[in-house]
């Protein structure tokens, strides 16, 4: 009988045994399993590599950046005061083996300075980076995330329709610009107390935007500062001139008392297009000048302005005429077709992002007859079209912050872009 007992003990025992050992293979098969997990989820994931520590021209254990070159030019680092823009057309990565990488993607964010690849699935891959150096702050980059970028054509029929997620690409005199059409709900920024609607990212990185009020209604005599005629004395070609327009005066005494506290956030480079190119007609004195071409004619707007001397800038400006005191103006007739709107028609739908239902003018002259001068300007309805400048109508300041300051926010009404 004490044999068994003894038996039975030891069995027991082997038995709490053999329950320890399975125990403790299971737990390092699944810490192998998890180890390799890791591992191997490592390299299928987009990675992000700091880019601007000295140089970049250095070996990661698992990335080589074999070639980095700025606007065509080899270099060896970038300049952490500038922004850039990485070229995915021509930058290139390898496999270890030199194969090419299917389905790559390669982005570049300015604000952190970090290169981010995916997939990346294998140890020493190679990089060759092209970065092109650009104007596009930390403004311009908070505003065109998750953007996507068109290009439109055809500026024959109004823009109605909401474009939400979408901004458009064109040039100016500065490069590229990305400009808001149609019924967009995220180009809403709150500034100095107002808000505003962004028209564009000019091409220097500065952001345009027209006033839109106290509040977010987008109807309405708040929806402008004033009410006056562009000019009194009509019957003069000078009077299309906004550099002796009274309301040039109705917005310098505005921006005194509501933006120059603000002035540190507001661009003075930057310029406002009173285009005076003149094509006169033969059989007629009339004279007619560039908006007029380009949008009752032709239907093609540009962002460009014909002539530096009718770019109204400040003294300070590095560009322009450098009349002005106060770097404010008014939306040009250009600008209103990239919007959406279209010379002879209407655009009545309520959220398309420039009708008020209210008339104001745009700093863009139409023509003078020879006794009577006319501008461009946007009706209560939406309609396009021009008036005697000695006509009274509302009056919405533009103005371009500057392209370094910071902006949170989303754009909508609930969370517009805020200037920090």
């Amino acid at each position: 009988m004490k044999n068994k007992e003894i038996e039975f003990e030891t069995l027991h025992f082997n038995k709490h045994r053999i329950h320890f050992l399975i125990s403790f293979v299971c737990v390092v098969i699944l810490l192998v399993v998890f180890i390799i997990g890791r591992s191997h989820a490592r390299y299928r994931v987009t990675e992000s590599i700091p880019l601007v520590s000295g140089t970049i021209n250095y070996s990661l254990p698992d990335l080589n950046i074999v070639g980095l070159y700025i606007d065509g030019v080899e270099a060896t680092e970038l300049d952490s005061s500038k922004n850039y823009k990485l070229d995915t057309s021509k930058s290139t990565c390898t496999y270890k083996d030199s194969s090419i990488i299917s389905n790559l993607t390669l982005s570049y964010d300015s604000n952190t300075r970090a290169f981010s690849i995916s997939p990346y699935t294998t140890k020493g891959t190679k990089c060759t980076l092209y970065f092109e150096e650009s104007s596009c702050g930390s403004a311009c980059q908070t505003i065109l995330a998750n953007k996507t970028i068109s290009v439109r054509t055809d500026f024959s029929t109004t823009v109605k329709e909401d474009t939400t997620g979408t901004i458009y690409q064109a040039e100016d005199d500065d490069g590229t610009t990305y400009y808001y059409a149609g019924a967009p709900t995220d180009n809403w920024v709150q500034f100095a107390g107002f808000y505003w609607r962004i028209i564009r990212i000019n091409g220097d990185g500065t952001i345009r935007l027209i006033y839109n009020g106290t509040s977010t209604v987008t109807t309405g005599t708040g929806t402008y500062i004033d009410y006056n005629a562009f000019n009194s004395n009509y019957r003069l070609s000078s009077s299309v001139s906004f550099g002796s327009s009274p309301i040039k005066g109705i917005l310098y005494t505005w921006y005194q008392n509501n933006l120059v506290a603000e002035a540190d956030k507001i661009d003075r480079n930057a310029g406002f297009c009173n285009d005076r190119t003149s094509y006169s007609e033969e059989e007629t004195d009339e004279t007619v000048y560039g908006a007029n071409n380009r949008l009752a004619s032709n239907k093609a707007p540009s962002f460009k302005c014909e002539n530096d001397s009718d770019l109204y800038t400040t003294s300070g400006s590095s560009k322009g005429n450098k009349a002005l005191q106060y770097p404010i103006g008014l939306i040009t007739a250009d600008e209103v077709s990239y919007a959406g709107g279209v010379y002879g028609l209407s655009n009545s739908n309520r959220s398309y992002y420039l009708y008020t239902n209210q008339d104001y003018w745009t700093m863009s002259p139409f023509v003078f007859t020879g006794t009577w001068a006319w501008g461009f300007y946007v009706d209560s309805s939406g309609y396009f079209t021009q008036q005697g400048v000695q006509i009274s109508y509302g009056v919405r300041p533009v103005i371009n912050l500057s392209a370094d300051v910071i902006i949170t926010g989303s754009g909508t009404i609930s969370d517009p872009y805020v200037v920090q």
